[in-house]
Order: C-alpha cells, then sequence, then structure tokens
C-alpha cells in the first residue's frame, strides 16, 4: 500500500476520534461541572528498510479543559459550587474520585450523595453527615458545613498529587492515582458550576473536523481510482 494511504488512514482514524469527543462534548453543554476534552494529535515517523521513512498521524491523546465555568445561582441548601481550582471527593464503588459537579442530596441514612449516589468526603476523606433533624444548614467559604452554628463537617477540596496522571472516568468523575487537600478554592453554597463548553466554538470546531475528514476521504477514494488505473494497465 501506498505511504501516503496509511499517513491518512491514520489521520482519518484521530479525526474520527476527535469527532466522537466533539460530539460528547456538545451533547453535555448544560450537565452541571462537565470538562471539555480534546483531542491533541502527534506524528509518528517509522523508518522503512528500502525506502523513504513512513509517517504516521497519532491522534489518541485526549486533553481536558479545566478552566473555571460560569456559575448558576439555584438556592439549594446542598448545591455546592467551586470557585477557583480543586475538586470534590466522592466515594465511588470503584474508590475514591474526584469531580466538580457539586448538586448533593441526603440519602436515608443522611449522607450527602450526588445523582449517581456516590458519597461526599470530607476534608478527612470520610462521608459527610447531615441528621434529618438538623435544620437550617449553612457552608462557610472555607467548607465548613453547620447546622444551626454546629459544626456538622469540613468540605475540603482536593487536587491530584500529579496532574499529569489524572484521567477521566467517565461523565463528570475523575480519577488519580493519588489525591491532597489543596489551598485556594472557594466553595459556594446554593450554587453549581456549569459546563464549560463554549457551544459556538464547539460546533466550529466540528465543522471543520468534519471537513477535514471529508477532504482526507476524497484523497483515499482518487488515490483508489489511480491505483485501479495502473494494476488494468499494467494488466493488459
Amino acid at each position: 500500500m501506498d505511504a501516503g494511504i496509511y499517513t491518512t488512514l491514520t489521520r482519518q482514524s484521530g479525526l474520527m476520534r476527535e469527532m466522537q469527543v466533539v460530539a460528547h462534548n456538545i451533547a453535555n453543554i448544560s450537565t452541571t461541572g462537565f470538562r471539555r476534552e480534546g483531542v491533541i494529535f502527534s506524528e509518528y515517523v517509522k523508518r522503512m528498510e528500502g525506502g523513504p521513512p513512513l509517517s504516521m498521524a497519532n491522534g489518541d491523546t485526549r486533553h481536558m479543559d479545566l478552566r473555571q465555568a460560569g456559575l448558576s445561582q439555584t438556592g439549594a441548601a446542598f448545591d455546592f459550587a467551586i470557585q477557583g481550582e480543586g475538586f470534590f471527593l466522592v466515594e465511588t464503588p470503584q474508590g475514591q474520585a474526584m469531580t466538580r459537579a457539586g448538586s448533593f442530596t441526603p440519602n436515608a441514612e443522611g449522607e450527602l450523595v450526588n445523582m449517581d449516589g456516590h458519597r461526599l468526603l470530607d476534608l478527612g476523606g470520610a462521608p459527610v453527615f447531615v441528621p434529618p433533624d438538623a435544620g437550617a444548614v449553612a457552608l462557610s467559604a472555607d467548607g465548613t458545613l453547620s447546622a444551626n452554628g454546629q459544626p456538622l463537617a469540613q468540605i475540603g477540596l482536593w487536587q491530584p498529587t500529579d496532574p499529569l496522571k489524572m484521567t477521566h472516568q467517565g461523565g463528570t468523575v475523575f480519577v488519580s492515582d493519588e489525591v491532597e487537600p489543596m489551598e485556594g478554592g472557594t466553595i459556594l453554597q446554593g450554587f453549581l458550576e456549569d459546563s464549560n463548553v463554549n457551544p459556538i466554538s464547539e460546533i466550529a470546531r466540528m465543522i471543520a473536523v468534519q471537513r477535514a475528514y471529508e477532504m482526507g476521504q476524497g484523497f483515499m477514494e482518487k488515490e483508489d481510482e489511480r491505483m485501479r488505473g495502473v494494476i488494468q494497465t499494467l494488466g493488459r
């Protein structure tokens, strides 16, 4: 197979993955705490025996956009939003995970859980418990949750020890080998953080990726016609 076909095939594969990522971003424009993803392309050059080097385009590395999104006021007592860096720590069946989605409700046992049933963890890594008769619940900027003036727990902000090892597990959940408490962020009560996907730029990106894919497809079709013509000519 011609080297140009190999190069185009790898590029088309990367563009297809990028199209899927962009479509996923657009589908989560209204998802609380969602973080936009992108695809990073890199070039891989392989030395070929008896011929020129073969250049391949790899588009299998995903990039997470962790920039702050806008905040929406809800007024709900257990809706929390982070202003600044950091993540909430939740307990999932696979272990501890981080999220920016701060919509929580007390479960039957009085523990704060998110929409997936994952328990919110405090600064010490223990579940946050709110008694059924707690009354009015207030949250201070440092994460201290109190009821009627009595402290219940301190919701901490967390960060991965090594940001390069943080991966997107799915939805609004991120995982890392090790996490540690962080300082500097502020937790607001009665607010939720929006998705940081910009719908206009994301749709524009989808159009650009689609056009690039169509151009590659057109090149491959022309190369296929050229090779068929060569084979027919040599076969006469």
